[in-house]
């Protein structure tokens, strides 16, 4: 089976007594129970070694390997998988980015929505060992990654270095609303369902309770500068952004921008590669 190398492990499980899949130790559930919530994100890098070595040293994660082969890995903080990292192949001309993936209740069906809206699907659905997956564009270009299968209850919580939030920067954040909202069914009534809500001319989205993702307006789609241009922002909590500055620094990355003094401290990255993150101080890293 193959499994294109622009989408690294969707979110991990192991295998169980009569191949039926299970969680870590921390706790698994099916899709179906956190609708249009992210649930994952992957790194697409163009080495596998040097994307750990910049990572172990900036965020203080560890890995393992993935099912899916070699050029893959899962990023572990304090023993629970917190994101997937896979190598881009070097006759692909992709950039190094970061990926976030939300939970559907039919990939099929959710690929359907995105062509009949104006978006764009580049790889699938295809199977993986507990779900399957696409990674598609929305119609300004953002890219992002849709799992239909088994999630981690534990990566959806506020532990360790999962991410705290996403942000979408795109160029009308009230149209993208309108069509993240009807592929991925925010605000549509259901329990298990993401409400949304506007506040101080962003859309906020929350995922039992919590705010998990972000939409601003502003980005511009012609822009040379891919950080410029509509994406997802993945935003890190981690303890000490002092530290990740300096390790970012010392493993070949760039600070693109920083505010050591805000209320809580962040910094916006890019490692090695250029893939462009956020990391942010506290136990949620909710912004001031």
């Amino acid at each position: 089976m193959h499994h294109d190398n622009r989408m690294p492990p969707g979110p991990d499980a192991t295998t169980g007594a009569g191949g039926r899949a299970r969680g870590t130790r921390t706790g698994s559930a099916l899709s179906e129970s956190a609708v249009g919530a992210p649930c994952w994100v992957s790194l697409t890098a163009r080495d596998l070694t040097t994307a750990q070595s910049f990572y172990g040293a900036v965020m203080g994660w560890e890995f393992r390997p993935a099912k899916l082969g070699e050029q893959f890995s899962v990023a572990t903080a304090h023993g629970d998988p917190v994101a997937g990292v896979g190598a881009i192949a070097s006759s692909l001309q992709i950039a190094a980015a970061w990926t976030p993936y939300f939970a559907v209740l039919s990939a099929d069906d959710t690929v359907s929505r995105v062509r009949e809206r104006g978006g764009t699907t580049a790889v699938g659905p295809i199977p993986f060992p507990n779900g399957r997956a696409a990674l598609l564009s929305d119609r300004d270009g953002a890219v992002f990654g849709i799992w239909e299968g088994e999630i981690l209850t534990s990566w959806r919580s506020e532990m360790h270095s999962a991410p705290a939030w996403l942000r979408l920067r795109t160029r009308d954040a009230f149209d993208a609303a309108i069509f993240y909202g009807e592929v991925l069914d925010w605000a549509c009534g259901r329990p298990e369902c993401c409400e949304v809500q506007y506040q101080q001319e962003e859309v906020v989205v929350y995922s039992a309770g919590r705010p998990t993702a972000r939409l601003s307006s502003g980005a511009v789609e012609a822009d040379p500068d891919p950080g410029v241009r509509p994406h997802w922002q993945v935003h890190f909590t981690v303890a000490d952004v002092e530290a990740c500055v300096r390790a970012t620094a010392e493993y070949g990355g760039h600070v693109v921008d920083q505010d050591l003094s805000a209320q809580p401290p962040w910094a916006t990255l890019r490692d090695a590669d250029g893939a462009q993150f956020r990391v942010v101080a506290g136990d949620t890293g909710h912004p001031g």
